[in-house]
């Protein structure tokens, strides 16, 4: 039996402004930033919208520097057995940082202090009397010893509870999807409230930290907001529509909602009372579009040349040591015999199989296979082939 060697130069294309230190990432040799291709190996993208766009019969990932995935079709991607990546944890600093600044600056009335001391511009002499006769209308309170809830508890959620009881806080967590690697993370110091209801009726601050889904889509509306203390101070900084505005414009007028702090403005927002609007700059800083630039790099280059997945948001994350032997990757649907399927049909070349991983989620599955007895990655002709017409492959690749 005839082996040929499957090596070729992989082209990544950019759809926003990549940080050079991403980049950097791919070494020259096999790896080409191409932004006039029409047809890459993978995408690496920050909120470009791609749901319009066609993807080439070559296209394998994209990688999106940041967490957020709504500008991505994920559904379509699946359906092709393209595999989508975030960055989970790499802006989390940032926004942790712009998080606890909010909390302060709010709940001292920082905000609208600020703001009416610039309009004594062009009073004179006048204006230190006129600050100390008008401090009095933005007195307010003290953090330490007041209770923070945070929902969410991932990357940023659980370093926003950590700081925040360096700080002299009481905090209180609702995540019913927790981590393991979160919780060895979170301070044991952290309460649990075992329903949201809990946490919403004992918080005096609350931020939020959790994806946009259906069922957390408007989970701040009037129903909610009855339970709050009266005058709490909400943080934004996930999605706008986590917040139903109607009921949060008749909260904030009610005095049942203290401040709304938010990173995602709108018309009608920008028109309520003791709001403070963000310019969506929760993970704008140059470390974080470095860091979240590095890692979707990292990851691309690490499944392109060795079928390792990890961070994906659509399919099982699934990671084998590569030792250079010819390796066989699938996305398949999660269904039985599939392995044995595999299996057979490698044999049928008289190779055997030195290692493997399966991993499912959901409806669908990913699978690695290191061959042992076939040296220096070298492709055995028709084994792709007939690996991709397997029934409920979506895609097969050799390595």
């Amino acid at each position: 039996m005839s082996a040929v060697t499957l090596d070729y130069v992989k082209t990544i294309k950019t759809l926003n402004n990549i940080a050079e230190s991403g980049l950097n990432v791919f070494n020259k040799d096999s790896f080409t930033i191409d932004n006039g291709t029409e047809n890459p190996d993978a995408f690496m993208v920050r909120s470009f919208n791609m749901h319009s766009m066609e993807f080439g019969h070559n296209l394998k990932a994209i990688a999106r520097a940041g967490a957020g995935v709504n500008n991505i079709p994920v559904e379509k991607c699946t359906e092709r057995g393209i595999v989508v990546f975030n960055t989970p944890g790499a802006n989390a600093n940032a926004v942790k940082e712009i998080v606890l600044t909010s909390l302060m600056a709010s709940s001292r009335n920082l905000f609208a202090g600020v703001a009416w001391t610039k309009t004594l511009d062009g009073e004179g002499d006048k204006v230190p009397k006129l600050v100390e006769a008008g401090k009095k209308q933005f007195v307010g309170k003290e953090i330490k010893g007041k209770t923070l809830g945070v929902i969410g508890l991932g990357a940023i959620g659980a370093l926003v509870a950590n700081d925040a009881l360096d700080l002299d806080m009481d905090v209180i967590g609702f995540d019913p999807f927790i981590s393991v690697d979160t919780a060895w993370n979170l301070s044991r110091n952290v309460k649990r409230a075992m329903t949201i209801e809990e946490l919403f009726a004992s918080s005096d601050y609350i931020t939020v930290h959790v994806p946009l889904t259906d069922d957390t889509r408007g989970m701040f509306n009037q129903a909610t907001f009855s339970i709050m203390k009266p005058g709490v101070h909400i943080l934004n900084f996930s999605r706008g529509e986590l917040v139903n505005e109607t009921d949060m414009e008749a909260a904030l007028d009610s005095g049942i909602v203290g401040y709304y702090i938010t990173d995602f403005p709108n018309e009608k927002v920008l028109k309520m009372k003791n709001t403070v609007c963000i310019p969506h700059l929760g993970a704008s800083t140059n470390e974080s579009e470095e860091n979240c630039a590095i890692m979707a790099a990292r990851q691309i280059k690490d499944f392109l040349e060795t079928g390792n997945v990890k961070n994906s948001v659509n399919f099982p994350n699934a990671c084998l040591q590569y030792t250079g032997k010819t390796r066989v990757t699938a996305f398949h649907q999660n269904v039985p015999g599939m392995v044995g399927n595999f299996s057979s049909i490698i044999s049928s070349y008289d190779l055997n199989i030195a290692d493997m991983v399966n991993r499912s989620r959901g409806e669908y599955a990913y699978t690695i296979i290191d061959i042992d007895n076939n040296v220096n990655g070298e492709i055995i002709p028709g084994l792709e082939e007939k690996i991709n017409q397997i029934e409920g492959i979506v895609s097969a690749r050799i390595i």
